[in-house]
């Protein structure tokens, strides 16, 4: 069967660079975007829309709100306060792992893949990719390698079709991210990497300090500051 992929896009670094790397080998056609309530709701559907434009892809949202009436940490719940880590603590186990806890959302990108599982089912895609990547799967072990592997085993019982699930960054940093991005020319200026529901990034948040810290390293930043509120000085 000739390949033909979905990617989910939620207009992050992670999820736009996927798309940059694998677009051509996989056949991507559709982009799902999922709003669950999130802060960043609006400013990720819109940056997930316009790559897909840029990329010429298919691009569906999907309606999540019951996933927003039992989430309660402040990446949703926003009576909640999103936690404040600092640049220099993002190699801190300990204070990242609280860090991921208060934001933590229920099995999402568990969910999110059996979502995409069911459109292949039932439009004979024969891949689904996302974003994973290595330096969030030490607190987040849905972007693991292990957990890849689980839910490809998983879809060979739940599924007709049985799409294997693809994850391009699993084993890259944000750093080799980065670098892939030039390298393969992705639209990082059209990219939301952040948790807020601010016009321009944060720069305060997690996602943000990682986002900036890569750019900083690879020697991006300054091309790429305007995309932070006050430019993150």
């Amino acid at each position: 069967m000739p390949k033909k992929s979905i990617i989910l896009l939620s207009g992050g670094l992670d999820s736009v660079v996927s798309l940059a790397v694998a677009k051509d080998k996989l056949n991507i056609d559709l982009a799902l975007t999922f709003d669950y309530g999130q802060r960043s709701a609006l400013q990720e559907i819109n940056a997930a829309q316009k790559i897909a434009d840029f990329f010429s892809i298919n691009h569906k949202t999907i309606n999540l709100d019951w996933l927003n009436q039992i989430t309660n940490t402040a990446l949703v719940n926003q009576s909640e306060t999103l936690p404040d880590l600092g640049i220099n603590n993002l190699d801190n186990k300990e204070k990242t792992e609280n860090s991921a806890q208060k934001v933590w959302v229920p099995n999402r990108n568990g969910l999110f893949l059996n979502i995409a599982a069911c459109f292949a089912d039932s439009f004979d895609y024969t891949h689904i990719i996302f974003g994973a990547n290595k330096e969030e799967a030490t607190t987040f072990p849905d972007n693991s390698p292990e957990f890849v592997d689980k839910i490809n085993d998983s879809f060979e019982y739940s599924t007709l079709a049985k799409p294997k699930v693809i994850a391009p960054l699993v084993r890259c940093s944000k750093v080799e991210i980065v670098n892939l991005a030039i390298e393969h020319k992705a639209p990082l200026e059209l990219i939301r990497s952040c948790y807020t529901s601010d016009e321009k990034h944060c720069g305060m948040c997690e996602s943000c300090l990682r986002l900036a810290r890569a750019l900083k390293e690879t020697g991006h930043f300054e091309e790429y500051k305007f995309i932070f509120k006050n430019n993150l000085k």
